[in-house]
């Protein structure tokens, strides 16, 4: 019977990361993390901080931390704030 061996995971083409991981960007603002939210995982409503218009269930959209906390925050995960993708973008 022939040895049949799987293929190194080192020969296969590169994959890039989904969307679950964050993306470091970096702005006059400060440092911060940003991960998009596809419109099926979206199942909340919450307020976009750049336009104060509701994000409806069902929407894709951002969600951006600082990759620091900032004073009087036990984390920076705790400031994350979810945005229109086009707001966060302007």
């Amino acid at each position: 019977m022939p040895n049949r061996r799987r293929r190194s995971k080192h020969a296969r083409p590169h994959r890039p990361l989904g969307s679950h991981h964050p993306q470091a960007v970096t702005r006059a603002s400060g440092e911060w993390f940003v991960r998009a939210i596809p419109a099926g995982r979206s199942e909340k409503r919450y307020v976009c901080p750049g336009c104060d218009h509701d994000i409806s269930p069902g929407i894709a959209h951002v969600v951006v931390w600082p990759q620091e906390a900032s004073l009087g925050s036990a984390a920076a995960i705790d400031e994350r704030r979810h945005w229109h993708t086009h707001c966060w973008g302007r």
